[in-house]
């Protein structure tokens, strides 16, 4: 068997030589980085995983490494016997780890040769993330997705070892499941071995880690992938990995605790860097009332101000009808913004019509004058009230939006954002965790026409509130809650019900008739009815989690292989047709499909 490597064997990787080794034999591989002759003598950067080295290819040296030299390219990946030495004087270069030495080549092997690639190996490249998802392997050889998944491998294993040595036990749970659709759709699975049933692809192990709780386990996690069929974003893949956990016999406090134990441990492991705690806790409702939105961005101040009691009779009738329809009407206060542009705010008025609002209201705060169009229209005791509550000062612009609640906080909300990262008020290298807690247990889909559980339908109530179930629901409060970074959720979970009779109550309210439940969920009710202790949970979004970490703005530079906004991973060409063979195995039969309709 002939061995292209012949003799040949690495002994350093690509950024681990230094003045230390001067006057040694070393043997490097990789890929070339750059090529560049200078009259005669030839040089190389050498580039792997771990970073660049410099090489040199001198005629007089080995003739024969100079004439195979003469055919190197970019991306060609070659390895090299040679000699470490010292750069000349003048000749380093302090941004590389190896800048101050340089390998002269004795020997020189041509592994593979490489067309051009189509596009640079570099960080800073301009180019279109299609191209650079259909050259996936190509744009992974860039420094900074390599360190993006390095860093994720590390994360990780920390996480992994903080639970292990908090009596956690890592167990594997099935990929081929029972399809019980609440939230987002399945990615349903044909059984050839059933013919015309499907299983579908887990959106979370939720009651597997339940049913592992009920079976005596005590403590469970699994970096798990999990996989939801539903609108892509830039933070959202179709097949995704979470941290997934479940305990025994504890509250909210002990697994909120746990988590926070793990997000210290590993912030200062990976980054240097020590967190806080405990973690700051807001309410729903308050978090909803200060910032519109259930994950709050809590690194700036601004908070939304409600005045609906103020401009509920005032003579501005947009506001006042609003107010009469049950309606909202809230201002936030952009601090210093009075020199924004007529188009800007024309702008912003087209960012938060994308939250379904209708408008947007606004007062530039002049010393001597409100300049407005709606300024008319309140008296002089309606102006002073709204200055107090909102805190306006020479200098602010105000915002107003009105409208029903949802619209109006998730409107204004992310206008909060929007403007704070305009006007450069968010601390790019502020990392502020905030727990979200007692969520609303259920929501009324005006669609559907039901009730739908606001995280899954086995999250618990608050005890105080079971009366309400039958005759209030949408007042209930849940034992959820959710840990929010830097106004990205990364977390959520609660406390589970391991009652029987609780949990048939909660399906009743979600409109489920007894035949529907027990057919869905027959089998955890069954495993409840056998001794279920009290649990629960939390599960992570991991990739999230990794890009937050690694200061990138979308999960798709911290996952090796991405799917695109929908769902097609342009290096594969994936999804794609299939045999007929196939089908008929799977007694499966394909519509005729609108191309238009099917294109990526």
């Amino acid at each position: 068997m002939i061995d292209i490597l012949g003799n040949m064997r690495r002994t350093h990787h690509c950024n681990e030589l230094g003045l230390k080794d001067t006057g040694a034999e070393v043997v490097l591989m990789g890929w070339v980085q750059y090529r560049r002759d200078h009259g005669g003598v030839i040089f190389l950067d050498l580039r792997d995983r771990e970073g660049l080295t410099q090489v040199v290819i001198n005629p007089e040296i080995s003739p024969e490494a100079h004439k195979k030299g003469h055919s190197i390219r970019s991306e060609y990946v070659i390895g090299i016997k040679g000699k470490v030495e010292k750069r000349i004087e003048g000749m380093t270069n302090s941004n590389l780890k190896t800048g101050e030495i340089e390998v002269i080549v004795t020997e020189l092997k041509i592994l593979n040769q490489a067309e051009t690639p189509p596009f640079l190996i570099k960080d800073d490249i301009d180019v279109s993330e299609n191209l650079r998802l259909k050259h996936r392997h190509i744009d992974l050889r860039r420094s900074r997705l390599q360190n993006n998944l390095i860093l994720r491998h590390k994360a990780s294993l920390i996480i992994r070892n903080y639970l292990n040595n908090n009596r956690f036990l890592e167990i594997e749970t099935p990929f081929l499941t029972r399809s019980t659709p609440e939230g987002a759709r399945d990615y349903l699975v044909p059984s050839r071995v059933n013919p015309g049933n499907f299983y579908a692809l887990p959106q979370s192990p939720q009651l597997f880690k339940q049913l592992l709780m009920i079976s005596g386990f005590d403590r469970y996690y699994q970096i798990v992938r999990c996989f939801r069929d539903e609108d892509l974003r830039a933070d959202r893949q179709p097949e995704f990995t979470q941290i997934d956990m479940e305990m025994s016999f504890l509250g909210e406090e002990e697994i909120m605790g746990i988590s926070e134990g793990m997000m210290a441990n590993l912030f200062e492991e990976l980054l240097n860097i020590k967190l806080e705690l405990p973690f700051k806790r807001i309410l729903y409702d308050d978090a909803i009332d200060k910032y519109g939105l259930d994950k709050p961005d809590v690194r700036f101040d601004l908070e939304l101000k409600d005045i609906s009691d103020i401009v509920a009779g005032s003579g501005f009738k947009v506001f006042a009808n609003v107010v009469k329809k049950g309606g909202i009407v809230k201002a936030l206060n952009a601090k210093g913004c009075i020199d924004m542009s007529r188009k800007d705010i024309d702008d912003l008025t087209d960012f938060v019509a994308i939250y379904q609002a209708k408008g947007l209201a606004w007062i530039k705060v002049k010393e001597d004058a409100w300049q407005s169009p709606i300024a008319k229209f309140f008296t002089k005791e309606e102006k002073e009230k709204l200055a107090r509550r909102i805190k306006m000062e020479p200098g602010d612009l105000v915002f107003f939006v009105a409208d029903q609640p949802k619209v109006t906080n998730e409107a204004l909300g992310h206008l909060r954002n929007h403007i704070a990262k305009k006007t450069g008020l968010i601390d790019e290298n502020k990392f502020k965790f905030i727990w979200v807690t007692h969520f609303p247990l259920l929501e009324y889909d005006a669609e559907e026409k039901r009730y739908q559980a606001l995280h899954h339908p086995f999250t618990a109530p608050l005890e105080e509130d079971y009366t309400l179930l039958q005759d209030n629901p949408l007042a209930v409060k849940s034992r959820a809650y959710d840990l929010v970074l830097n106004g990205s959720e990364i977390g959520g979970g609660s406390i589970r019900i391991h009652q029987k009779n609780l949990q048939e109550k909660v399906f009743k309210a979600l409109g489920m008739d007894k035949e529907t439940y027990q057919e869905k969920f027959g089998f955890l009710l069954s495993a409840l009815a056998s001794g279920a202790p009290p649990h629960g949970g939390i599960a992570f979004g991991f990739d999230r989690l990794v890009m937050i970490l690694c200061r990138q703005a979308s999960i798709r530079d911290v996952i090796a292989f991405p799917k695109t906004q929908k769902a097609a991973c342009l290096l594969t060409e994936a999804p794609s047709g299939t045999s007929k063979k196939q089908l008929d195995e799977l007694y499966l039969k394909v519509k005729h499909i609108d191309k238009n309709l099917s294109d990526k």
